[in-house]
C-alpha cells in the first residue's frame, strides 16, 4: 500500500491511543511499507513492537513475527488481546498437537502471528503459511542471528531459507543490542539488501550507579536505603527465583505500605499475566522479578531499576536497565556489587552448554538411535546446540571422532566469548571513567550528553537523590476476571 495514502498519526491514535511517534518509529514503518528489507535498531523501551504491529493492522495479509522466549510471545498475544485485537495468535511448542492442528487449519483467520523460530523447521506450518499471504516476517531480537551475538540461536540461520521459501515477504530484523559487527552479520546471514535504520543506543534520561557492598546482607540494606528515598515504581532485578521471593518477603515486612510482587518463569502463565498488568497500571509499587519480566511491558513511569546480581552480558544489562524512563523523565539504574557475584553468571553459562561427557554421549545416542534416552537429560539450550552444529558438521564430516572434536571445539569459543561477556562488565563495574560512555562507545561512534545526572563518577549521587510520584492505587479494575476472559 502506497504510504501516502494513509495517515500514520491517525492510525497510530486509532490503533493505540497515541497521538505521536517515538523517535525512530515512523520511519521504520515507512520502510516497512515501501516493501523495502529492513534491520532497525532502537533503544529499549522505544516502543520497537508497533514499528510492525501498526503496519499489521493498517495493511492486509499475515505478519510473520519470530520470538526467541515461548514466555514473552505468549505475554504479548495476551496483552494484545486485552487491547481488543483479537487476530493475533502464538504457536510454539508448549500446544499440544489437538491445538496445533486446530490453529493451523484456522491460521487464515489471524493478521499477526507470533512463533518460535524452531516451529518455522515443521514441514506442516511451513506448507500451510504458502497457501496464505504473508506480507511481513518480523525477526525479533535479530542479534540472535549472529554467532557474534550474546544471545546466538542455531535456528535463527534457518531463516534465510524459510524467508525464500515463503516468497520474500517484506523483513523487518530488530534489535535494541547490535553492535555495528553484529548489524553486518544479520545483514549477510539474511543475504537480503536492507536498509539499515540505526538510532543511538544510549537512554539520554537514564542515570548509572554501582554500588559495592561486603556481603549479601549489607547488599540488602542498600536496596532497603534506596527504596526509602525512591517512592516510585521499581524493578529489582535477580538472577535467581529463590532470592525473587526471598527479598519480596523481605520488602513485604519492610514497606507494608507499599505494594510488592515477584515474578519469575517457573510460576503460572495467568498468575505472571496477572502481575504484568497490575504493574503498567500503578496497582503495583515494587517488582522483585528476574530477566523473564519487562520484554514487552509499556510502562512510562519506571523509575528506579536495581540489579541485585550480575547479569551475565552488558547487552542484557542494556535492556533490562532500557525499562526505566519510557516518558523520558530522570530514571536511575543502580547495580549492586559483591566481590565474588560473578560466580552466578559463570555458573548459568556452564548450565547452557554441553560438557565433554553430554556431547560424547549424545553422539553416541545419536549413532545407536537412541535420541529420547539422551534427549530427555540435556536442558532445551544444550539440545539446540547440539543438533543444530551435529547437523551442520555432518554435511561435511564422517567421522566420529571428527564431529565431536568440532563440538567441542565450538562449546569452547562459544563459552570464551560469554565468559568475556561477564569479565567485560565486571570491568565496567570496576571502572573509574564515565559509565555512560564505557557502556554505549562498542554500540555508537558518539555516546549523547546525558540529559540529567550522566553517572556515579560523573557526580551523581545515588544517597542524595530522592523521588516521591505518590501513585495513586487504583483497584476498581478486575484484572483477575479480565484474565479468566482472555483465556477463555
Amino acid at each position: 500500500m502506497d504510504k501516502e495514502t494513509i495517515k500514520l498519526e491517525d492510525q497510530l491514535k486509532k490503533h493505540f491511543g497515541f497521538s505521536s511517534f517515538r523517535e525512530g518509529q515512523k520511519e521504520i514503518i515507512e520502510s516497512v511499507l515501501d516493501n523495502q528489507h529492513t534491520l532497525a535498531t532502537l533503544p529499549t523501551g522505544s516502543g520497537k513492537s508497533i514499528c510492525y504491529q501498526l503496519p499489521s493492522l493498517i495493511v492486509e495479509g499475515i505478519t510473520i513475527v519470530v520470538s526467541p522466549l515461548i514466555s514473552l510471545m505468549v505475554d504479548q498475544v495476551k496483552l494484545l488481546r486485552a487491547q481488543g485485537y483479537k487476530r493475533v495468535t502464538a504457536l510454539n511448542s508448549l500446544l499440544s498437537y489437538e491445538q496445533k492442528s486446530k490453529l493451523l487449519s484456522h491460521l487464515n483467520r489471524y493478521r499477526m502471528i507470533y512463533c518460535s523460530p524452531e516451529m518455522l523447521q515443521q514441514e506442516s506450518f511451513i506448507n500451510r503459511l504458502k497457501q496464505l499471504n504473508v506480507l511481513q516476517f518480523v525477526i525479533d531480537e535479530a542479534h540472535c542471528i549472529s554467532q557474534w551475538g550474546h544471545e546466538f540461536r542455531p535456528d535463527y540461520l534457518r531463516l534465510k531459507d524459510v524467508i525464500e521459501t515463503l516468497g520474500e515477504p517484506t523483513v523487518l530484523a530488530l534489535s535494541a543490542t547490535a553492535t555495528p559487527k553484529i548489524q553486518d552479520d544479520i545483514v549477510k546471514q539474511l543475504s537480503l539488501n536492507m536498509r539499515k535504520i540505526i538510532y543511538p543506543m544510549d537512554r539520554v534520561n537514564i542515570t548509572y550507579s554501582v554500588l559495592k557492598s561486603d556481603n549479601q546482607i549489607e547488599k540488602q540494606e542498600q536496596i532497603i536505603h534506596l527504596l526509602e528515598q525512591a517512592k516510585a515504581p521499581t524493578m529489582i532485578y535477580f538472577s535467581s527465583r529463590v532470592m525473587t521471593e526471598q527479598l519480596y518477603g523481605l520488602l513485604q515486612q519492610q514497606f507494608p505500605e507499599r505494594k510488592v510482587a515477584y515474578y519469575h518463569g517457573g510460576m503460572e502463565q495467568q498468575d505472571r499475566l496477572l502481575i504484568q498488568q497490575q504493574f503498567m497500571h500503578d496497582q503495583l509499587d515494587i517488582i522483585c522479578c528476574t530477566s523473564a519480566f519487562g520484554m514487552g511491558v509499556n510502562k512510562d513511569n519506571i523509575r528506579l531499576i536495581i540489579h541485585y546480581h550480575l547479569p551475565t552480558n552488558l547487552e542484557s544489562f542494556i535492556q533490562e536497565t532500557g525499562r526505566a524512563g519510557r516518558d523520558g523523565k530522570q530514571s536511575v539504574s543502580v547495580l549492586l556489587y559483591t566481590k565474588g557475584d560473578e560466580t552466578i553468571p559463570f555458573q548459568i553459562i556452564e548450565s547452557e552448554l554441553p560438557d565433554d561427557s553430554e556431547i560424547e554421549r549424545y553422539l553416541h545416542a545419536k549413532q545407536e538411535g537412541i535420541n529420547i534416552d539422551i534427549e530427555s537429560e540435556l536442558s532445551e539450550t544444550k539440545l539446540r546446540f547440539l543438533n543444530y552444529h551435529t547437523h551442520k558438521l555432518t554435511q561435511t564430516l564422517t567421522q566420529q571422532s571428527e564431529i565431536e572434536e568440532e563440538l567441542k571445539s565450538f562449546r569452547d569459543h562459544r563459552k570464551q566469548l560469554k565468559i568475556n561477556s561477564v569479565i567485560n562488565l565486571v570491568r565496567w563495574v570496576n571502572a573509574e571513567d564515565c559509565r555512560r560512555a564505557l557502556l554505549f562507545q562498542p554500540y555508537q561512534e558518539h555516546v549523547r550528553p546525558a540529559l540529567f545526572d550522566c553517572c556515579d563518577h560523573c557526580g551523581f549521587n545515588i544517597h542524595k537523590w530522592e523521588i516521591d510520584l505518590n501513585i495513586h492505587h487504583d483497584y476498581k479494575q478486575n484484572w483477575r476476571n479480565i484474565l479468566e476472559e482472555m483465556f477463555q
